[in-house]
């Protein structure tokens, strides 16, 4: 039992906490970098193509990054450590420039995503993980209007489920989760998914007046 003096000291000490997501301990936490690249005289953004013998999304296109380890010191280390693997990059190659919005996954994944600018894509040397890179110009993505078939996620309630315990039991109306799936296409290339997300929202804001950035 906690007495009345505890529960007010746990009080102040939670009046300078700093909010994280809610059961942000049973996801896997990412950090990926979405970099800018000056490519044959185009502001470029690069892309990996994951090699075929992955465990994880083999032969999908992606930004660089990964899981965020204990050896970083927050999500932005990540994003340029795990760049600095892919493509063989030094820190100093790699310029971070801001924060992208978290993107929370129904399938227990925290992504934090950056953009930065790789100072000279020459020095790339791709490790195993990456099948090729490929450059999409800038402003070719900023005139196209991608494909967008919305996704639609259903629960289902495990056997066993206590459903006595709640309102209307097993007619208790959950709702389903819709969200945006965007297709942006570039000579043989399909950019789709959470990579397609994090392009979008990049692409809005850059589309977007300061209030809105902010």
């Amino acid at each position: 039992m906690m007495d009345k003096i505890l529960v007010e000291e746990k009080l102040k000490l939670m009046a300078n906490r700093r909010p994280q997501i809610l059961g942000h301990k049973e996801y896997l936490k990412t950090a990926v970098l979405l970099p800018l690249v000056e490519y044959q005289n185009n502001l470029c953004i690069l892309f990996e193509k994951r090699a075929a013998d992955l465990n994880v999304q083999p032969g999908e296109i992606c930004f660089p990054g990964g899981q965020i380890e204990a050896i970083d010191q927050g999500a932005k280390e990540a994003a340029v450590r795990e760049t600095c693997e892919e493509l063989g990059l030094d820190t100093g190659d790699i310029e971070v420039v801001a924060p992208l919005d978290i993107f929370v996954s129904p399938f227990n994944l925290i992504v934090n995503p950056f953009v930065g600018r790789i100072k000279d894509y020459q020095k790339i040397k791709i490790n195993s993980e990456v099948e090729y890179v490929f450059y999409v110009p800038l402003n070719y993505l900023l005139k196209i209007e991608p494909p967008c078939a919305p996704l639609g996620l259903k629960l289902v309630l495990p056997q066993g489920y206590p459903y006595d315990l709640i309102p209307h039991g097993r007619n208790y109306p959950y709702r389903d989760a819709r969200y945006p799936q965007y297709f942006y296409l570039w000579e043989k290339e399909v950019i789709w998914g959470l990579t397609a997300r994090i392009l979008n929202h990049f692409l809005d804001l850059l589309q977007s007046n300061q209030e809105e950035i902010n």
